[in-house]
């Protein structure tokens, strides 16, 4: 069987805990900052997990995750 081609655009937004399970960045953190507080800027760092509805799609995407 031949190997599997990883989408590259999804291997930089995603990566694997210890466990298995599928870290993913938190959105709105990345322009027009200066009106959010920075307690919410400070929440918006954190890693969060991938739903586990989307988990499916996320690892046909990265086959070697």
């Amino acid at each position: 069987m031949p190997k599997l081609k990883t989408k590259k655009a999804a291997a930089k937004r995603f990566r694997a805990t210890g466990s298995g399970k599928i870290l993913r960045r938190k959105a709105f953190k990345n322009h027009l900052l200066q009106k959010k507080s920075a307690e919410r800027k400070r929440r918006l760092s954190h890693l969060a997990l991938v739903n586990e509805r989307d988990e499916k799609n996320v690892r046909l995407m990265l086959p070697y995750l």
